[in-house]
């Protein structure tokens, strides 16, 4: 994808012919405050769904339900004739994310996911966003992501989604989307003489070769593929307490990809929105998310053999994660008008990389040299 090419939600939904899918040409300006931005929603939805055109605005009622530093959330509900409440979650996509979001990929995968139980039904999509069903659910924190009966279920769910078959290639992205990342990353300039004296102190000869490193490395491991969320942080998964359901949300990073970046990823989310890494999983703790995710049944009969393997992907590919969000954030810091230090976000990132990088690069160098002789 060249460094002007966006993706279009408008475009991709035509294009697909996703049944049953409503569109809109109508933007919302994200920077707006919920008071005026209110009335823009509930022109959106009158226009998406003409069941809802003749009612009254008073009718309606809009809620944030959170915003990331990529998308806003909002709740609508709607009252309709008769007193019937109807809820649909209306998601605006962060300025400019489609420089790092292939919005096609998405929109093709959720039909598919969608089908096989994960996330909620897309309704319609707009210029800069889409409509899904609501989902009864709590969005979790970071905390819970440790707590051993909901990292069961997590691992449970992740079996699920990594059997979903999504048409198309089925070639993994990881390696694609990090070389696209460096190369949108490395040509970047800042107004702000700040920012670029930070920009300055990026070696990008150096990151460079570290992913040229590590893709030579995972190359030997020969993980298996499958279709990936790539971005399964607490607020990308919702808890329904009294049914003890899990939701995966948000599949927009979504593309075929090693399962062991899935996990390794996911266990880096541990460490929250304060990027606190002590909070890394222990062996201990991913042996028994491993155990769940690989006998979801039988979580007892996972073999010592594909516990280790597993343990030797994740932690090898959560050296790709960092490297993958550390690249992300160079761009953001240039694309995103949302006040993030994403340029130290990047240090952040880069700096635990390397202090990861020797420990998990010599465990995997062993578990492969041991494969060999064995």
């Amino acid at each position: 994808m060249g460094a002007t090419e966006i993706w279009n939600a408008m475009d991709v939904a035509r294009g697909a012919r996703v049944s049953e899918i409503h569109s809109s040409s109508l933007t919302i300006d994200h920077s707006l405050l919920l008071p005026d931005m209110t009335p823009r929603i509930i022109e959106l939805c009158k226009d998406l769904f003409k069941k809802w055109s003749k009612l009254d605005d008073s009718r309606f009622s809009v809620e944030t339900v959170s915003g990331g530093i990529t998308n806003l959330l909002l709740k609508v509900s709607v009252e309709e004739e008769k007193g019937k409440l109807e809820l649909v979650t209306v998601r605006l996509y962060g300025p400019n994310t489609e420089y790092v979001i292939n919005r096609e990929r998405e929109l093709q995968a959720i039909k598919y996911l969608s089908n096989a139980g994960f996330g909620a039904k897309l309704l319609g999509v707009f210029g800069n966003g889409m409509v899904q069903s609501f989902i009864n659910a709590r969005t979790l924190i970071s905390s819970d992501m440790r707590k051993p009966k909901l990292a069961a279920e997590i691992a449970k769910q992740l079996h699920k989604f990594h059997e979903v078959e999504i048409p198309g290639s089925k070639e993994p992205q990881l390696w694609n989307d990090i070389s696209r990342f460096f190369e949108k990353a490395s040509v970047l300039e800042f107004d702000d003489s700040e920012k670029q004296r930070m920009y300055n102190m990026v070696s990008f000869k150096e990151v460079h070769d570290e992913i040229f490193e590590l893709k030579e490395l995972t190359d030997l491991l020969n993980a298996p593929v499958v279709f990936a969320h790539n971005d399964l942080l607490s607020g990308n998964l919702m808890f329904n307490d009294e049914e003890e359901k899990l939701y995966f949300i948000d599949f927009e990073y979504g593309s075929y990809n090693y399962r062991g970046f899935d996990i390794g990823n996911h266990f880096n989310e541990y460490a929250g929105f304060d990027c606190d890494y002590s909070l890394y999983p222990n062996k201990d703790e991913q042996y028994h998310f491993f155990r769940h995710y690989l006998q979801p049944e039988k979580p007892n009969e996972a073999s010592e053999k594909d516990l280790e393997t597993l343990y030797i992907e994740s932690n090898t590919y959560m050296l790709a994660s960092h490297l993958y969000w550390a690249l992300w954030g160079l761009i953001q810091a240039k694309m995103s008008p949302i006040d993030f230090d994403y340029l130290g976000y990047f240090f952040l990132r880069y700096n635990e990389f390397k202090r990861q990088k020797e420990k998990h690069l010599l465990l995997a160098q062993s578990y492969l040299s041991g494969v060999g002789a064995g």
